[in-house]
């Protein structure tokens, strides 16, 4: 290996590594404010890329029915507490958010997608489909068991994954898609050809960061969520719904997943299956940030995205190996710097 070829892996690696980044700070998040270890995490990554790219094929994504069919369900589980509580304002409401919106995007999508609409329209479109995805979820899944153990908590999440993946399978197809580039321009630097893809992808993860930390710190709903994420009973007895943070955080996340789909389809062919290894890369680099620091959950990412990068060039067919091999380390250090509280007999 040459200078050179260093400097494109570091290039490719930094690239990838940008969207585990993302992805590593929407699980942390969730983890935070749920305790739910996201698995699904990647799903929102495979379904937003697969829904643009049937888009720039002139068909309309499967992700219209899979939105419609979210939104009935989760009217079905809510309507008789709504109706019990306020009547028909808080039916009302109900309707508006779980049917109404969702009938207005599928609509949207049904008039808009047979015309070619530019592609900033596409994306948007494909935010619109996939983001409401994530508070749906959180109610149909994870809500009924929010008392759960953690171990609990995370055979769900696997059960999720594995249902979102088979409607995927169902909606799209076993035949991977990969979307057109936002840009084909490319800038010499140095010994690099930069491509104008790599600097979209790494300049939305730092806007993205940017406005994470602006929603969290200037705020009212952030402010909400950091309570709920350091204390949850605490935020509940000054007025913090547990139920709401909870979408809100499976909100945010869907928006980060849908986000570093639409970045990454482009660079990679995405299948209905790529989500898992996607969002597990995601989890790695949050595992490496100690599943307690935003900023060093995005530094373990980038280091995630550079060693594969690297591995790929040395051991290809071992890559993937290398890079979840990398925790282990990791996970031993953690577990001798943590103190463990000593267990008290139950009979004394």
């Amino acid at each position: 290996m040459n200078v050179d070829i260093a400097l494109w892996l570091l290039q490719d690696g930094l690239t990838t590594g940008a969207i585990y980044a993302l992805l590593a700070l929407a699980l942390l998040l969730v983890f935070a404010v749920t305790r739910v270890i996201f698995v699904p995490q990647g799903e929102f990554v495979a379904l937003a890329a697969l829904t643009l790219g049937v888009m720039q094929q002139g068909q309309v994504p499967g992700t219209v029915w899979l939105l419609l069919a979210g939104g009935v369900a989760v009217v079905l589980l809510d309507a008789p507490a709504a109706w019990r509580s306020r009547g028909w304002r808080a039916l009302g409401r109900l309707l508006a958010a779980n049917l109404a919106l969702p009938a207005l995007i599928a609509l949207t999508t049904l008039a808009l997608v047979p015309h070619q609409p530019g592609r900033w329209w596409q994306m948007a479109l494909t935010l619109a489909l996939v983001v409401p995805l994530g508070p749906m979820l959180y109610r149909i899944a994870y809500r009924p068991l929010a008392g759960a153990s953690v171990l609990v908590l995370f055979i769900v999440s696997m059960a999720v994954h594995y249902a979102l993946a088979g409607f995927a399978l169902l909606i799209f197809g076993g035949e991977g898609l990969r979307t057109a580039a936002i840009s084909d321009a490319r800038f010499p630097l140095g010994p690099l050809q930069v491509g104008a893809q790599s600097l979209w992808v790494l300049g939305a993860t730092l806007a993205c960061m940017a406005a994470l930390w602006a929603f969290f710190e200037h705020t009212l709903l952030g402010k909400a969520l950091r309570a709920t994420a350091m204390n949850r009973v605490g935020a509940r007895l000054i007025g913090v719904s547990a139920g709401f943070a909870g979408r809100l955080a499976f909100g945010v996340a869907a928006a980060i997943g849908a986000l570093s789909g639409i970045l990454i389809s482009p660079i990679a062919t995405i299948y209905y299956d790529t989500g898992l290894m996607v969002g597990l890369k995601g989890f790695v680099g949050a595992i490496l940030g100690g599943m307690g620091s935003y900023p060093l959950a995005a530094l373990g990412a980038l280091a995630v995205g550079v060693l594969e990068a690297g591995a790929s060039f040395w051991a290809s067919n071992l890559k993937e190996s290398i890079v979840f091999a990398f925790i282990i380390p990791v996970l031993l250090w953690l577990s001798l710097r943590a103190r463990h509280a000593p267990v008290e007999d139950e009979d004394e």
